[in-house]
């Protein structure tokens, strides 16, 4: 079942005189109780995309529809309603300065209809969710920066919100901090079961936490697919290259265009990068083509995950031996679903 339904969106802006598209006919839909990624590069549309969904931007033109209710048609008074179902934290946090942790979470409970007692209550359990009962008078200049984020999870959390938009909220954290704000994420999606779209220019954001991810381009979505089989197969270059930046595999192109050492090769071999996935990846094909097609293949590095459960992994090394032979063992691996890309075939000179 889609709890988010976004259906031939554009956003358009006037800058002085042009006009700006922000957005272009994005189409796309978002299972309830998942964990969906948008990526791209600076102005790909993504964080306009992403006020879309809870009409902080209106559209030019098409439809959101969340959790039944197309968002798109109602008047202000209904969309108030329907945004308190929708929570959303932010790269800097935006917290109030002069007010404490709890009071900038007691501060989305303003229009609840809680009482004082009710409203403490439930910011102390927001706090302890989010494992920042010992910082509730505690100022945002008092905290760090994980726990700043942490406090505007919890604030985005007071009203029991049915999805949560995360714009680049893992930005302005060093790596070790985004870890654990990505692991509270996961944590609060599968304990609260709250869908939650994440919007970052990383992807190794995307390949931590999200089941599926759209890659946006000049406003448009140019792919879309579930993380492992993007990851597997990208299609277009701007996800490859998006993909490059997790693997240390893609450095072996560089190497080869510098003529480094490492990647320097005689007549007769082949430098290979070999990419396996599923249980491929525990298969020895490479030791298997070595005898069974007598030539030598010399590893130089290699590369193995997990992405949503599912293996992942590639090899570059060279192949050295009889030109056919080199051929028939490539031709075996990739007949057993082994993606192989010849980087450099000292073969051809």
């Amino acid at each position: 079942m889609d709890i988010i339904e976004i259906d031939n969106v554009s956003k358009t802006f006037k800058v002085k005189d042009k006009t700006v598209e922000a957005v272009r006919n994005v189409s796309l839909h978002v299972a309830q109780g998942s964990i969906y990624g948008i990526i791209g590069f600076s102005g790909a549309g993504k964080s306009t995309l992403v006020r879309c969904i809870n009409m902080l931007e209106k559209p030019t033109s098409g439809k959101i529809t969340v959790n039944g209710a197309e968002l798109t048609s109602l008047s202000e008074k209904e969309l108030r309603k329907e945004r308190k179902k929708i929570g959303m934290i932010f790269q800097h946090f935006d917290l109030m300065p002069s007010r404490t942790a709890a009071d900038n979470i007691a501060l989305a409970l303003h229009d609840s209809g809680l009482g004082k007692a009710q409203i403490k209550e439930k910011v102390d359990k927001l706090l302890s969710y989010v494992e920042l009962s010992d910082r509730a008078s505690s100022y945002p200049s008092q905290l760090s920066g994980g726990q700043k984020q942490r406090v505007a999870i919890a604030r985005a959390l007071a009203n029991d919100p049915q999805v949560l938009l995360c714009d680049e909220a893992t930005s302005a954290l060093d790596p070790r901090t985004t870890r654990s704000i990505l692991d509270l994420l996961r944590k609060l999606n599968r304990e609260l079961g709250i869908t939650i779209v994440v919007i970052t220019h990383e992807m190794n954001v995307i390949k931590r936490i999200c089941d599926r991810v759209a890659v946006m381009e000049n406003g448009e979505v140019v792919e879309e697919g579930d993380v492992f089989g993007v990851f597997a197969s990208p299609v277009k270059p701007i996800t490859k290259d998006f993909i490059s930046t997790t693997s240390n595999l893609s450095e072996i192109r560089r190497l080869a265009e510098e003529n480094d050492e490492i990647t320097r090769i005689g007549s007769d071999e082949v430098l290979v990068m070999m990419k396996f996935t599923g249980a491929v990846t525990s298969e020895p094909l490479i030791s298997y083509v070595s005898r069974e097609y007598d030539i030598v293949c010399n590893i130089l590095f290699a590369d193995l995950e997990i992405i949503s459960g599912l293996s992942l992994g590639g090899t570059v090394g060279i192949f050295r031996g009889e030109s056919r032979n080199i051929d028939d063992a490539l031709a075996y691996l990739t007949e057993h679903d082994v993606n192989v890309e010849v980087i450099k075939d000292g073969r051809t000179g």
